[in-house]
């Protein structure tokens, strides 16, 4: 069966990131945005990928709107939002050993 996002449905935003280093704006506009992220509560899953865990789709839709409103002005993001059920069914690895998925936070956090 297809999951759905709306309800009650918690869900992950997943973005990830190239973005250019090779100038000092550009640094600049790179740390701004990784600080953005990590100020609205985004961690980073693995080096230019973070992740956040929103309670519903709506939370969720309010937090992409702020990731699209700080993009910068060069490079390539991507956001990607997924159910709670399907982020558990990531397999991730240490070299050959696998390791669990992070679990979503135990309770909400107010900011």
């Amino acid at each position: 069966m297809e999951e759905t996002f709306g309800g009650t449905q918690t869900v992950w935003i997943i973005v990830l990131f190239d973005l250019p280093t090779d100038t000092q704006q550009s640094r600049r506009q790179y740390t701004r945005f990784r600080k953005f992220l990590l100020n609205d509560s985004f961690s980073m899953m693995q080096y230019s990928v973070y992740m956040r865990h929103c309670a519903s789709d709506e939370n969720a839709t309010i937090h992409v709107a702020r990731v699209k409103a700080a993009l910068p002005d060069d490079g390539e993001v991507r956001i990607i939002k997924i159910t709670d059920n399907q982020f558990g069914r990531i397999e991730v690895y240490f070299g050959k050993k696998r390791k669990p998925t992070e679990q979503a936070p135990a309770q909400l956090e107010f900011l």
